[in-house]
């Protein structure tokens, strides 16, 4: 119960490495940290102590790596911190590593396209949203409306108007002029 969760920034060291094993996909890199500071008596930023963890990704996240995680990239890593102490040649070694269960590019250093992986009970041809045995739950429409619209009295956002006195789900109006904002169905 007492583990150590860390959340590091940091750029990837190593080109990951994928093995399919008996317990599923797996994945590793090196992360290396770097402590940033700011040098009054330069009035600049100086690069400080780097530390590098070795992290470990399973399962779908390991398969998610493999597709978008290469050499250089920054990071950031979310997962348990196990430190190992060993033994080699004779000399003691310590080694950090951090057990992911989130990994995603650092956006205040760059941009990412964001796409969905199908799960394995997900037909190619299916559509991310819609689940195999229902229609598919429609997307809000997130575009502006055209600023020539005819009437200005109908421009009401994604909301219907209502009758106070009847609402299909007996909840009350919102208050706005008897508008109540109308929410896309759910796919069963």
């Amino acid at each position: 119960m007492n583990e150590t969760m860390v959340c590091v920034v940091g750029n990837v060291a190593t080109q990951p490495v994928f093995r399919e094993t008996a317990a599923g996909p797996s994945a590793r890199f090196r992360l290396a940290v770097t402590q940033r500071f700011w040098d009054r008596e330069k009035s600049a930023w100086r690069d400080g102590h780097t530390n590098f963890f070795t992290v470990w990704a399973n399962r779908a996240l390991a398969a998610n790596v493999q597709a978008s995680v290469s050499l250089g990239e920054p990071l950031m890593v979310r997962g348990r911190l196990k430190v190992r102490s060993e033994q080699r040649d004779g000399q003691s070694w310590t080694g950090a590593d951090i057990e992911a269960s989130a990994i995603g590019h650092d956006l205040a250093r760059g941009t990412a396209a964001f796409r969905r992986s199908l799960r394995g009970d997900q037909a190619p041809e299916q559509v991310p949203g819609q689940s195999s045995g229902g229609a598919a739950r429609p997307e809000p429409n997130w575009e502006t409306e055209p600023a020539d619209r005819a009437d200005p009295a109908e421009q009401t956002d994604g909301v219907e108007p209502t009758d106070a006195a009847e609402s299909a789900d007996g909840a009350e109006p919102t208050g706005r002029k008897g508008l109540r904002r109308q929410e896309p169905a759910l796919a069963g």
